[in-house]
């Protein structure tokens, strides 16, 4: 598995579709939002953390079909599947180098996007712990999402349209920890909520994305 999981982090380096193309993305949402809505300040503060978390989802959604679909196109998915690892350590294994490669960089770089927000500083302690609690999830939901649409010709859009409702609990919870932290309320229901989707996601997605794995490469 720890194999398996550097091998991918050497793979999403090398061809730049890990950390530049999310970040990229990210950083193309939060400066086109703003002329979307129009120069009014309060009106971007209030938003920043609803915004910020969809502009996150979406990066993370763009590189999601390369967790397996690569390793499909070059043979490797079908050796990799009769290596002697279980199929939930190898679901497990690509779930953690995505978000190595895609949801820890937004992790980082979120409060500085959220300066071009006017996001209260107050509020960047908080959206940086929501997206550090919440980011897994949207890996580990991915991972199965891409396992699904294995072998399909041009799956990445159904498999968006898979993905994408599962990731509306995450979304309305991490923007909910972000906003709230921001305006000084209680963060500690959101807070349990976004960790438990994520624990839960860790926990049973692995075998679930397995399961369809061994069911499309039969």
């Amino acid at each position: 598995m720890i194999a398996l999981f550097i091998r991918d982090l050497r793979l999403a380096v090398r061809a730049g579709g890990g950390f530049g193309l999310a970040l990229a993305f990210f950083l193309i949402v939060v400066i086109l939002v703003p002329f979307g809505i129009g120069p009014q300040v309060e009106l971007h503060a209030r938003v920043a953390p609803g915004i910020l978390w969809v502009g996150a989802l979406l990066a993370a959604l763009l590189s999601l079909d390369r967790i397996f679909a690569l390793d499909h196109e070059d043979g490797s998915l079908p050796l990799i599947a009769t290596a002697p690892i279980p199929l939930e350590g190898v679901s497990l294994a690509k779930a953690a180098a995505h978000w190595v490669t895609t949801g820890l960089p937004l992790v980082v770089v979120a409060p500085v996007l959220g300066v071009l927000m006017n996001l209260p500083p107050a509020g960047f302690g908080w959206l940086s712990l929501s997206l550090l609690l919440g980011t897994p999830a949207l890996s580990m939901i991915g991972t199965f999402g891409a396992a699904l649409v294995v072998g399909v010709r041009r799956g990445g859009l159904l498999m968006s349209l898979l993905v994408l409702p599962l990731y509306v609990p995450t979304l309305i919870y991490g923007a909910e920890v972000a906003r709230r932290g921001t305006e000084g309320f209680t963060v500690l229901t959101p807070i349990l909520l976004l960790g438990a989707i994520s624990l839960g996601s860790v926990a049973l997605l692995p075998f679930a994305a397995a399961a369809v794995l061994r069911v499309n490469l039969r």
